[in-house]
Order: structure tokens, then sequence, then C-alpha cells
């Protein structure tokens, strides 16, 4: 047989064999994911929180509804420590690719004015997706404290200078931020008493340790529904629905007072918008969800949800608005 003749027949073969077998190299190669095929796997919900805390249960109720829907499971992974900025370094390191997601609380919009030198840059190295959720905190004296209004709290610490002390969570802590915003919006001397985390301080209150808190309802409500502490207001701009007969602190005596316990997602700076968008479409699709917004408003959290860009607007303004707080009051965590 000829060169000729042997090539015809190759090419002959060739173009006759089945075009399973010709595409079979293309067939094995894996194709690259879009935003179509969002989520493919499982998604990593990094929790800058212990378990059991706020931020741990919208985590967890958030992501179960969100992982139905997708098909995928939404893992929560617990990563504690440094103020939220340890799941915040891990977030920003991890690939852009949608499956490692952050959900922190207000501590992400504080840590770039308490920590002199972050391992990451909050507004590039983390892309804003959505704002889950608020809630409103609850300003708490002891019983024993001859105060039972903002205005008789406010007065009493003008005439005793430096002699009410106030537990906190510990510098920098959500509440230490509240209680420094109340104390510079009244003008008065308050005597910070930190604790290692806002439980510890609220048994050393009830103790008699400390004369006031402010910290989440949901974590407060039943000591002051028990008697064993004294409800003064709430601290948003609103009153709460769990409990309208208190007022806020702003129409008890401070008018300006306004403060919210808000939680977030951010993804990888990186992150493609489309990835991005899809995954604000589910976490807003679940925040919509009935069944979520009942249970978060039984614990006193109001569901919010809404675009990206009203997420990144809003966590612009609040990390000006602490720097300022933060900065007057000198805090600063090493």
């Amino acid at each position: 047989m000829t060169r000729l003749t042997l090539g015809v027949c190759i090419s002959v073969l060739w173009f006759a064999l089945p075009p399973v077998l010709v595409n079979a190299q293309s067939v094995a190669t894996p194709r690259a994911e879009t935003p179509a095929d969002y989520p493919r796997k499982s998604v990593r919900l990094l929790v800058p929180f212990a378990p059991g805390g706020g931020t741990d249960i919208i985590a967890r109720l958030t992501a179960q509804k969100v992982g139905d829907a997708w098909g995928q499971s939404v893992l929560v992974d617990n990563r504690a420590g440094g103020g939220g900025t340890i799941a915040a370094d891990l977030t920003a390191k991890s690939a852009p690719d949608g499956y490692t997601l952050l959900f922190p609380s207000i501590s992400v919009a504080l840590a770039p004015a308490l920590y002199r030198k972050l391992p990451y840059d909050t507004e590039k190295d983390l892309a804003p997706v959505i704002l889950v959720a608020m809630q409103q905190n609850l300003l708490v004296v002891h019983p024993s404290l001859p105060a039972k209004s903002v205005k008789e709290l406010i007065a009493l610490a003008k005439s005793k200078p430096g002699e009410i002390r106030v537990a906190t969570g510990g510098a920098g802590a959500s509440d230490h931020l509240a209680m420094e915003l109340f104390r510079t919006t009244a003008g008065i001397n308050l005597v910070n008493v930190p604790y290692k985390g806002q439980t510890p301080g609220t048994t050393a209150l009830m103790g008699g340790e400390v004369h006031m808190q402010i910290s989440p309802m949901a974590s407060l409500m039943p000591y002051v529904k028990s008697g064993k502490l004294r409800a003064l207001a709430v601290t948003g701009a609103e009153r709460a629905k769990t409990a309208p007969e208190l007022p806020t602190i702003a129409e008890a005596g401070l008018p300006g007072y306004e403060f919210y316990v808000w939680y977030a997602l951010l993804a990888p700076g990186a992150t493609p918008a489309p990835i991005i968008r899809k995954i604000n479409e589910g976490f807003d699709r679940a925040l919509s969800a009935q069944d979520v917004r009942d249970r978060l408003a039984e614990i006193g959290i109001d569901a919010l949800g809404g675009t990206t860009e009203k997420f990144a607007a809003f966590l612009k303004a609040e990390m000006r608005k602490w720097a300022k707080v933060i900065k007057e009051a000198g805090i600063q965590v090493e």
C-alpha cells in the first residue's frame, strides 16, 4: 500500500468515527463555572464570634434557608477572636469565587479605626454583599440605682461624676461604643468596666458590681421581665416592636442618640459582580420569607435585605461615624 493510499484510509477512518469518540477530550475537560452555575458545591460562611451568640443565630437561620433554595449546603464556620478581624482576614485572603463568605456584625465597621494596623484593607479586600438584619440595644440599670428614666440617669451622672460604672464587653466592643456614644452625647463622666464579653458584664450588673449596661435586647429582656434589671430605654430611632412601652433614648431625654447592632454579608474583594449579585439575591429572598422574619422578630431582630449598593453606602457611612466616635473617645486596641 502506498503512503498516499494509507493516508487516505486514515482520513476516511477518522471522519467515520462516532461523534462521541471524536469529542471525548472536550467532554473530559471541566467546564468553567458561570454565575448561572453558582453554587456547584458547599459555601463556607465565616462567623467571627462563638456559637450561640446573636451573630451565630442569625447566620445559621439564614444559611439554612439559602442552602435549601440553592440545593447546596451553606456551612457556618465559627472563627472567633480579634474582635472579628481573624475571620475578616481569612475571608479577605480566600479565593474570590463566592465559596467563602463573611457574616460579621457592626464590628467590621469598627475595626479600621480601632486597630493600629489590620492585615487587610476593609474597603479593598472585602466586598459588600447585603445588610442582613439590625437589633436594638437596651439601656438597663441595676434596680438599686435611683434613676427611673434617662433624664434621671443623666442628672445622677452629672451630680456624681466618675461614680457610675458601666459594664462592657471589652475595649472596642459594640456595647463599649454604645456607652461611649451615650457618654459623649450626654456630656457626662461614666466609668467603663470591661469584661470578657457582654454576658459576664450582665452577670456583674445583676450582682451589683456595676450600675448600668447597654446591650442587645434579646439577651437583656429576660432579666428585665424577671425584675433583676430595670430597663430605661431602647437605643434605636423608633420604639422596639417587642417592647413598645419603652421609649427611645432620644425621646427620653437625649436627642440625637441612635445605636443599632447590625449584621451583614461580605465576600473577598475581587469576587466577580455577577457572583455577588447572585449571593445577594439568594439572601434577600431568604430574608423576605415570613418564617425567617417571624423567627428573628421573636428575639427582637429586624430582618432587612436590599441591594448591594445600598449596603455599600451604609457601610461607608458607619465607618465614618464610628471612626469619629473612637477618635474622640481615645479608644485603641493593640
